[in-house]
């Protein structure tokens, strides 16, 4: 019988290490007797302290009380000493600081789940009173998004090696004994587990681990390629709109709590563009917000070309700002996206603690050339002179949408090219963007099914007038940019380009220290230009390393995060 669940248990598979060893290093710091600390938790066997708060019967601050009465007692009886220092909430508190999850199981999980397994978290917990407890809710919270399923003991009544939570789970998941592995480092909780015909593998080292569950499993875990992050989904988010004004209204999505990380998208995207960045960066302590720009999707689609100047788009972005009560954001955007970052740092700066561009380079207007004749000496942004018409574009995008997605959306990897490549240049005399692809051109490693399913029910919601407008007010952004060209942009900021774009080229950002003087450079040679979805992993990183970077988050009084 196939495999399609796997249980992992969380203290000493998924979070490392376990309390068992925090206890023993209290023991030797404080020169107690070895397991003196472990023996007495578990004195009492199933009606001891510690197993009635893995059962939920008593909190976390009941149980410190009673170990510590009882560690005094104890120490008594043998003749020891028990130093000043001595706490019975050190180990628990010692687990919280130095324990973490074990990014590679973490990352084994989200593979399997991709693969169809579903997945479930054991967690022996109790209920957390203590002043560390924001940490468990963070722990517990980050978890849930990455697995289908998690097991608290405390909230069930039951802790392994229970055998009812083992059936319990697998209930839950609707999966057999014989379809179900699970992974524990203690012999008990395993042996319970083989019982009930569930096969088991015992931790130790994640290399040995992995390679047994890459067996049972028949699912590829270790390789050369470093693993894709884990995405979120349309599900997996909260969903929030807000009214800019009258007839005009932005969607976006958020995760995480920290300082605002806003993250803006191109064309012909959408927020789910971002489903790898979202997870890591509210990992890593941001309030990630990814907006719905406008004309895409959710958002409202005015069909006025004004509504989509560069100007406007600003205003409407502080607007949205003001309106969440959010005082100042970290940027990032993308293609179009890039260009609303790099005009709200030169329009709005004191909105903005940071500012990332990926693949879009900032330009200063140049007022000596017409906009529309510089664009004409570009061969590559013949595309957009071709968006200029109202109509034209829209009845080709449209007509077949799946289609059209499939053949703009694609990675820069040959085994993802079609037939030939998108060529940017002579598009109106060829009398299309897509003219000469196939009618059914195979799918798109960037856009696997149940992403290319969602991007194209937002696109029948709003069609490709509002996001094809952005390209329609060429002067007007020109215009709108000329009363800018003296300033520079003084904030923190990055500009990541990638290698085989093949319009946004890296050689078009050459001089941009010049207008930012605290310009950091990125570039990702063997990428395309959907960056974020082509090279997820290795854009997360240096995202992350840039942020790590930055001066401290300011204060704000009186801030109120809606």
């Amino acid at each position: 019988m196939a495999r399609r669940a796997v249980l992992f248990d969380l203290g000493g598979v998924l979070f490392r290490p376990g309390l068992q060893h925090f206890l023993g290093s209290c023991e030797r710091e404080w020169g107690l007797p070895r397991n003196f600390l472990w023996d007495l938790l578990f004195s009492g066997g199933s009606q001891s302290s510690f197993s009635r708060a893995l059962r939920g019967e008593i909190t976390l601050s009941q149980l410190v009380a009673e170990v510590d009465g009882g560690c005094r007692r104890r120490a008594a009886s043998l003749g020891i000493a028990l130093p000043g220092a001595f706490s019975a909430a050190r180990p628990f508190q010692d687990l919280q600081a130095q324990g973490g999850v074990d990014a590679r199981m973490l990352r084994a999980a989200g593979i399997l789940r991709g693969n169809g397994f579903r997945t479930c978290v054991l967690a022996s917990t109790w209920l957390d009173d203590s002043s560390d407890r924001s940490a468990t809710a963070a722990l517990l919270l980050r978890l849930r998004s990455r697995f289908d399923l998690v097991l608290e003991s405390c909230r069930i009544g039951m802790c392994p090696p229970d055998p009812g939570i083992y059936s319990y789970a697998l209930e839950a998941l609707q999966a057999r004994p014989q379809e179900a592995i699970l992974l524990d480092d203690h012999a008990e909780n395993l042996a319970a587990a083989r019982d009930l015909g569930i096969a088991t593998i015992p931790v130790r080292d994640p290399d040995s681990v992995l390679r047994e569950l890459q067996e049972l499993s028949g699912v590829q875990l270790l390789g050369q390629e470093e693993p894709l992050p884990i995405p979120c989904d349309p599900a997996g988010v909260t969903h929030g709109y807000v009214s800019i004004r009258p007839g005009v209204q932005l969607h976006f999505v958020e995760l995480g709590q920290g300082p605002v990380l806003c993250l803006c998208h191109g064309f012909p995207e959408s927020w789910l563009s971002w489903r790898f960045q979202i997870p890591a960066l509210a990992d890593a302590g941001f309030r990630v917000i990814a907006l719905e720009m406008k004309g895409y999707g959710e958002s409202t689609a005015p069909p006025d070309i004004p509504e989509y100047s560069q100007e406007q788009i600003c205003k409407d972005f502080v607007t949205f700002l003001d309106k969440l009560g959010i005082p100042q954001v970290i940027l990032v955007g993308h293609d179009w996206g890039g260009a609303v970052a790099w005009n709200v740092a030169l329009f709005y700066p004191e909105r903005l603690r940071a500012v990332a561009s990926l693949n879009t380079p900032y330009r200063p207007a140049d007022p000596g050339v017409d906009i529309v004749e510089k664009l004409e000496s570009f061969p590559a942004f013949d595309y957009q002179l071709y968006f200029q018409e109202p109509g034209v574009a829209e009845a080709e995008l449209e007509k077949d949408i799946g289609r059209t997605l499939k053949i703009l959306i694609r990675s820069s990897r040959r085994e993802d090219r079609l037939p030939f490549d998108l060529d940017f240049r002579r598009v109106r005399e060829r009398g299309g963007l897509l003219v000469g692809f196939p009618e059914n051109p195979p799918g798109s490693c960037l856009l696997p099914p149940p992403q290319l399913e969602y991007y194209t029910r937002q696109f029948r919601k709003s069609g490709f007038r509002g996001p094809l407008n952005w390209y329609r007010n060429l002067r007007a952004n020109w215009s709108w940019a000329l009363s800018a060209r003296d300033r520079k942009i003084g904030i923190p900021a990055l500009m990541v380009t990638a290698g085989k774009d093949p319009v946004l080229q890296p050689g078009l950002s050459e001089g941009m220290e010049s207008w930012i003087p605290r310009l950091h450079r990125e570039h990702l040679q063997d990428c395309g230009h959907w960056t974020q979805l082509e090279r997820p992993a290795e854009l997360n990183r240096l995202l992350l390393e840039w942020l790590r970077r930055l001066p401290p988050a300011p204060a704000f009084p009186g801030n109120s995060k809606l």
